[in-house]
């Protein structure tokens, strides 16, 4: 299994070419993305933030995983990119 850690996401708007535009938590095996959060809810914001992870990477699967919770399980979000 290969775990890498704060991976850099290039980011390329216009002409405007940045090689570190966004930084994954965790990205696993090249295809899974793992945002670790410690909030009160995951909301909007947070599945917006994978969604454009999933989308720059071509990566097919996210999982926000929310340590501010009382059991893990209800902390544990699973999102899946569109093609």
């Amino acid at each position: 299994m290969n775990i890498k850690r704060q991976v850099g996401l290039p980011l390329i708007y216009k002409e405007i070419n940045l090689e570190q535009g966004y930084r994954l938590d965790l990205l696993i095996n090249n295809c899974v993305i793992v945002e670790i959060k410690n909030v009160e809810a995951i909301n909007d914001v947070h599945i917006a933030q994978i969604l454009t992870y999933l989308k720059l990477s071509k990566s097919k699967i996210g999982l926000i995983i929310n340590f501010n919770v009382l059991k893990l399980t209800d902390g544990i979000k699973r999102l899946i990119a569109r093609n």
